[in-house]
C-alpha cells in the first residue's frame, strides 16, 4: 500500500520563462533558484482543478452518457516580498526600465498593444523532511490581475491566479510530483 501522509504547511512558489510544448520541463535545480523565486509568500498555495462535463440522457432516465468536455487549472497565491520586476511576471502589458545611475526601476503597465505574451514555469515546492517534499507545476500566466493594497496594520500582498495551459502535447496541466521511499 501506498505511504500516505499529513501535509502540513506552505513553501515556495518559483517562476520561470517557459516557450512551450515543445520544451521539456527543466530538472528541479534548475528551477528551485533564488532567482526564478517569484517571492516569499504568505497564506500558502492552492491548486485547482474545475472540469466540465455533458451528459447525454434520453427522456426517460434509462441511458445516459457522460463526457469530459472542458478542464481548467489555476494556480493561486498570496506573493509578500515583490518588487517591480516581479510585477512584470504578473501582468503581460508590463514594462520595466531602470536607471541604474539614478537608482529607479520605473513599471508602466496598461496599454494591450504591449502585451508580450508570455508563458511561465510556476512550480510550488512543500519540503517535508519527514514525509517527502511535493511539488506542483503548471505552465501559464496570471489573468486574474492583481490589487495592491498600502494599510498601516498589515504587509501589502499581492494575489496571484495563474491560469494553466497545457505544457506538453498530451494536454497536461498540473503536474504533481511527491518524493516516495526508493526501492532497491
Amino acid at each position: 500500500m501506498d505511504k500516505e501522509s499529513i501535509v502540513l504547511g506552505s513553501g515556495d512558489l518559483y517562476c520561470a520563462d517557459f516557450q512551450g510544448t515543445n520544451e521539456a520541463i527543466p530538472d528541479d535545480a534548475v528551477i528551485e533558484t533564488e532567482d526564478n523565486r517569484l517571492g516569499h509568500i504568505k497564506g500558502g498555495a492552492e491548486i485547482e482543478y474545475a472540469p466540465e462535463f455533458y451528459e447525454a440522457k434520453d427522456d426517460m432516465g434509462k441511458v445516459s452518457k457522460v463526457i469530459i468536455t472542458e478542464e481548467e487549472a489555476t494556480l493561486k497565491s498570496g506573493i509578500m516580498t515583490w518588487c517591480g520586476t516581479t510585477l512584470e511576471k504578473l501582468c503581460q502589458t508590463a514594462r520595466v526600465t531602470e536607471d541604474k545611475a539614478k537608482g529607479i526601476r520605473t513599471v508602466k503597465i496598461g496599454g494591450i498593444g504591449n502585451a508580450t505574451g508570455k508563458k511561465y514555469l510556476l512550480r510550488f515546492v512543500h519540503k517535508d523532511t519527514q514525509d517527502g517534499n511535493i511539488r506542483v507545476t503548471i505552465v501559464g500566466n496570471n489573468q486574474a490581475g492583481f490589487t495592491i493594497a498600502f494599510a498601516k496594520d498589515s504587509e501589502t500582498v499581492i494575489d496571484a491566479e495563474f491560469k494553466a495551459q497545457p505544457m506538453d502535447k498530451e494536454g497536461t496541466l498540473i503536474l504533481y510530483t511527491e518524493d516516495i521511499d526508493k526501492t532497491e
